[in-house]
């Protein structure tokens, strides 16, 4: 018999859980470059090999948010999104007994297939219980779970990789994981207004790059998931390289700028409810923001800590505070019926981003010997994608 629930209390609940949830289901995975000195030295890798056990988690989701996708249209997110949150906990739990670097990579894949569901799934959950008066502010907090569960993992894993070793670290994590698919499945329940058009099954994915809204979507988030691969990843070194900040003070203005990331994907979803041009203009906002923030840090603003770390952290705020507003405005585009395959599709085109943009960006800072070259690149993306977004 189904189970009858308070629609306007319950809809905070479903918050609550799929906020935790995705918090669980990333907790390893946002966190595991904090482990990267436990595990070159506990198996012996090199720098490449590293990387490589790095980004094995992001790889999957490149084709697994397709699938995903697919899956959320046709079947209930709470068995989704579960079974995804348990995959990751098997994987995690499996890289704990790996007896080397082999198995230990093929582990991890085995992550990034489970942790595909989480991002879509928790998305379109929150979509379908908030109408649209509060439905960016409810997206915007649940985002925040990623940032926030990556913060937790970077304080807990090098602590247990130093008292108990690496694995414990990876057992640690399956066990997160798998508290997060025990609640999603235990207490979630789909929104009983959702209804699915069977004839909108039809259609793969890709297909929705022919919607008007759709391409717009993917370009303003490849423009933006860049520069918030430019924050995590060069701030530290630039602050360093270049405003002359020793590490211990650079990775304070990096906490800095990810608080700030966290206070806009919640600050300019909420902005966006209210926004009377919609969440759209919120999105070209965070491009605009972008462009500027990172065009200054090319000028001689970017060598001097005073306005530097201001910078920094104003880049944090849009260029990773952006998500919230952008994942409501992809729900509310999307075809009646077809919400997760378009969450799918716009998520798996960012994926790409996220798995080019680290080498590329690296490159262009060895090969010009600083950083002005990166920072304008990215200026140039964002400010490309805002004039590609006009209505």
């Amino acid at each position: 018999m189904p189970v009858v629930v308070d629609r306007p209390r319950y809809r905070w609940a479903v918050l609550g859980i799929a906020t935790f949830t995705q918090a669980a289901s990333c907790f390893f995975v946002q966190g595991v470059g904090s482990l990267g000195p436990a595990l070159q030295s506990g198996l012996d890798l090199s720098t490449g090999q590293l990387g490589l056990l790095l980004s094995a988690a992001q790889f999957v989701p490149l084709m697994g948010l397709l699938v995903v996708g697919r899956l959320l249209d046709r079947y209930d997110e709470r068995w989704i999104v579960g079974a995804g949150a348990l995959i990751v906990a098997i994987g995690l739990a499996l890289g704990a007994a790996a007896p080397g670097y082999g198995a230990l990579l093929l582990a991890l894949l085995v992550v990034g297939a489970g942790y595909s569901s989480a991002q879509p799934g928790g998305s379109k959950s929150v979509a379908s219980w908030f109408d649209g008066s509060q439905r960016g502010l409810a997206m915007g907090i649940r985002q925040a779970g990623l940032p926030l569960g990556g913060a937790l993992a970077a304080a807990v894993q090098p602590w247990l990789a130093r008292e108990f070793g690496w694995r414990a670290t990876l057992v640690c994590g399956a066990l997160v994981a798998a508290a997060g698919a025990a609640v999603f499945v235990g207490l979630y329940r789909r929104s009983p207004g959702e209804r699915q058009p069977v004839a909108a099954l039809r259609t793969g994915g890709p297909t929705l790059l022919r919607e008007p809204a759709m391409l717009p979507i993917v370009l303003s988030g490849a423009g933006l998931v860049a520069a918030q691969t430019g924050v995590l990843m060069l701030t530290v070194l630039h602050l360093r390289d270049a405003a002359g900040l020793s590490v211990a003070s650079a990775a304070l203005a990096l906490m800095a700028a990810q608080a700030a990331g966290i206070a806009g994907r919640i600050g300019l979803a909420a902005w966006s409810d209210r926004a009377r041009s919609g969440r759209h203009t919120t999105v070209r906002a965070c491009l605009a923001g972008v462009a500027a923030c990172t065009a200054a840090l090319a000028t001689p603003l970017g060598e001097h800590p005073v306005t530097a770390c201001p910078l920094f952290v104003l880049l944090g705020f849009v260029g990773i505070g952006w998500y919230g507003p952008w994942v409501a405005h992809v729900a509310e585009s999307a075809p009646a019926g077809r919400t997760g395959s378009a969450l799918g599709l716009a998520m798996a085109a960012n994926q790409v981003v996220v798995v080019l943009a680290p080498p590329a960006l690296g490159w262009l800072r060895d090969a010009t010997g600083g950083f002005a070259a990166v920072w304008l690149l990215l200026a140039v993306l964002a400010g490309a994608a805002f004039a590609a977004t006009r209505r």
